[in-house]
């Protein structure tokens, strides 16, 4: 697509301003949209209004957009993400029914753990995730399940960037985190005490191709007192339910 004057296509000015666009970020003017896509007044009306004629932005009576239900269609078609999200959702109905407290899925995206599905329970404790959110692979028990079992190039260029602590228990430099990795991939599973919330246990146990790459991870959050042993035999069973279904021809 063609370049604007300042050198950027318009496929990045497109990307950038859905990006602006979070989980708790859900409504935004045009002003706004371009203020953080880094856009010109000018551009950024013209570009949302293109994406509200395309149906990929959605505009309320206020002048607000959204993201659009057309956005969310074109996303799902043939979606790797949505055959796992699939496949998943009866196991993590029966974990969650079992043990009563969240249980998610997350993917290996950019560097991250992105989360595609959060089932909950009224009973359950403190939990930062949600579907769409993101995690730090080093801080999350899905993150370290993910990045276990990710390709060596993948490990590598996450533990050479600065890792945040989002808790004293946090592991903060490389060499934790490696010792971590290879802690999970002995065990097959992740236990994150107070990685991300000192109060909460997170556990999570990769879903695998027939490789042994991570697909994605299955996870539990647990009170921080609570035994993890029973969450984990729920977890292990799951995971391997979701692997038949995924090698099973679509």
């Amino acid at each position: 697509m063609a370049n604007s004057p300042s050198g950027d296509s318009m496929t990045d000015r497109l990307v950038r301003v859905l990006e602006t666009f979070t989980p708790t970020r859900t409504m935004q003017t045009a002003a706004e949209i371009g203020r953080r896509a880094g856009l010109p007044p000018s551009t950024a009306h013209r570009v949302v209004g293109d994406l509200v004629a395309a149906g990929l932005l959605d505009r309320d009576d206020e002048g607000r957009v959204r993201v659009g239900v057309r956005l969310w269609e074109l996303a799902t078609r043939s979606s790797l993400p949505l055959r796992v999200r699939q496949a998943a959702l009866p196991a993590m109905e029966r974990v969650q029914a079992r043990v009563r407290e969240h249980t998610q899925l997350a993917i290996l995206e950019q560097d991250e753990a992105l989360f595609l599905e959060r089932l909950s329970h009224p009973q359950a404790g403190a939990n930062i995730t949600r579907i769409a959110g993101r995690l730090p692979l080093h801080a999350s028990s899905s993150g370290l399940a993910l990045l276990a079992f990710a390709a060596p190039e993948v490990q590598e260029r996450v533990l050479a960037r600065p890792l945040s602590r989002l808790t004293p228990a946090t592991p903060a430099d490389a060499a934790a985190v490696r010792r971590k990795l290879a802690e999970v991939r002995r065990l097959g599973h992740a236990i994150a005490p107070g990685f991300i919330e000192e109060v909460s246990t997170g556990v999570a146990v990769p879903v695998r191709d027939r490789g042994g790459r991570a697909l994605a991870a299955l996870s539990v959050v647990l009170p921080r007192e609570a035994a993890p042993g029973p969450a984990l035999e729920e977890l292990h069973r799951a995971a391997r339910e979701v692997e038949r279904a995924l090698s099973e021809p679509s």
